[in-house]
């Protein structure tokens, strides 16, 4: 596809998606919306990866904190998949845009014959205009919840990184706390430089996430940098950027200097 026409996955983070309390943030996904389908009117297929579920159900029960217990951390993910998909069903119809839910696990992905199914799924509802919405399905999933359990996803930044690969993406976005990859750790290095290109993942670039330990944990940089690979190795673009400024999408659809962009491997 050209600069002007891209097939771009979108990741958004529950700490975008939702207040300090765990309720949603009203005003960011309505500029989250109102921007994918800005994009999406311009010529672009968009899919957009949404974490969030298990938070958002917690404040709709009214629980007092994030369950412990793994049972009911699924079903309160049960209760916030469901209203976060009625509230961006709303938020999308009224930019006359129509949105699908796709829930999955790492069976699904892991499987060469149903990962073949779900990319024609995604193929079919691209080719209508629909927007696929999508998010692991902690319901059945412990993959997230409880990690160690399935090696496959494990983290939305690796799902959304799978996904792009599975319908051929031109460039995946990950909508995150912080503005993209720095040389040192700026909460703690003032003078830390943002890198805004990478083009290979040299062991100096890893070691940026924290090292080899981090590897195994969720969320932070370290899965950011897995998504990275698993994107580029698939002539895939990834680029890091905060979720507070939804309206960098513009900007980073057309190539701009915005977070950090890592550069597809176009072998």
């Amino acid at each position: 596809m050209t600069a002007n026409k891209q097939r771009i996955v979108v990741k958004v983070g529950t700490s975008t998606l939702t207040h300090d309390s765990g309720a949603l943030d009203l005003w960011s996904m309505e500029h989250l919306v109102r921007t994918l389908s800005d994009l999406h009117g311009a010529g672009n297929e968009v899919i957009l990866v949404t974490s969030g579920a298990i938070a958002v159900g917690t404040a709709k029960l009214g629980l007092a904190e994030r369950p412990k217990e793994l049972r009911m951390k699924q079903a309160a993910a049960a209760v916030g998949q469901c209203r976060m998909m009625h509230i961006y069903d709303k938020l999308f119809s009224e930019y006359n845009r129509s949105v699908a839910q796709i829930l999955l696990t790492g069976d699904d992905v892991d499987d060469p014959d149903r990962a073949e199914h779900l990319s024609g799924t995604f193929s079919a509802l691209l080719e209508m205009g629909v927007i696929p919405i999508v998010n692991e399905n902690d319901s059945v999933s412990s993959a997230e919840i409880e990690t160690g359990r399935h090696k496959v996803l494990g983290d939305n930044d690796t799902l959304s990184a799978i996904v792009a690969k599975l319908c051929r993406a031109d460039l995946l976005v990950l909508l995150s706390d912080i503005d993209g990859l720095y040389d040192a750790d700026p909460k703690t290095h003032p003078e830390a430089k943002l890198l805004h290109q990478v083009r290979q993942l040299t062991p100096e670039i890893l070691e940026m996430a924290g090292g080899a330990g981090s590897w195994r944990g969720t969320g932070g940089m370290a899965t950011k940098l897995s998504a990275a690979r698993i994107a580029m190795s698939a002539g895939c673009d990834m680029v890091i950027t905060n979720g507070k400024r939804t309206e960098d999408l513009y900007g980073i659809a057309q190539g701009a200097d915005i977070g950090t962009r890592f550069l597809a491997n176009h072998a």
